[in-house]
């Protein structure tokens, strides 16, 4: 005798949609509603799909509501989902041969000597920042443009000429400007 074929109905679609919607695995649903989970998939694929479809957009809209109610844990967890936010954290581990203490950076400035009221409130200020910093031991050998080695200058607070890491004829104005 031959098995007695599954009847698909309004009912037991919508109950598929439900049981998917709430987040039930696709065998527990097929044991529900007495079919084996082969014909379940075959038979209703199409409300297996639109009950997740429909209970993700039901939550959505919850958690939309409260985030604009106020919800600081909603609009959190919504900026982190669908924003792309992202906490940035400190790394565990340290990068080698960076220095943890100094993560300031410095801005130097270009003096074109116009002003010389502003290039001493520069100078004040090179000098008052470098009396602040440690001294550093200087690499063995610095090397500068295209890998030729540079004389190091051991004194704090000046830098060094750049005209020597330069191409041969440039005749542009340099970095640090005249008479630095």
């Amino acid at each position: 005798m031959a098995r007695k074929a599954f009847a698909v109905n309004d009912a037991v679609r919508e109950r598929v949609r439900h049981l998917a919607g709430i987040g039930l695995r696709q065998d527990d649903i097929a044991k529900i509603i007495a079919c084996s989970s082969k014909t379940l998939r075959k038979r209703c694929r199409d409300d297996l799909d639109r009950g997740v479809a429909e209970a993700n957009a039901t939550v959505s809209g919850y958690l939309f509501a409260a985030a604009k109610a106020g919800n600081v844990t909603a609009q959190i967890f919504w900026l982190k989902t669908r924003a792309h936010w992202q906490e940035k954290t400190a790394p565990d581990h340290p990068v080698p041969g960076v220095n943890a203490e100094a993560k300031s950076e410095v801005l130097v400035l270009p003096d074109n000597n116009r002003d010389p009221e502003l290039t001493q409130v520069l100078r004040e200020a090179q000098e008052k920042y470098f009396a602040r910093k440690p001294r550093r031991q200087p690499p063995e050998v610095r090397t500068g443009f295209e890998g030729q080695p540079v004389e190091t200058d051991n004194t704090v607070g000046t830098l060094p000429d750049s005209r020597r890491n330069l191409p041969p004829g440039y005749q542009g104005q340099t970095a640090s400007g005249p008479d630095l």
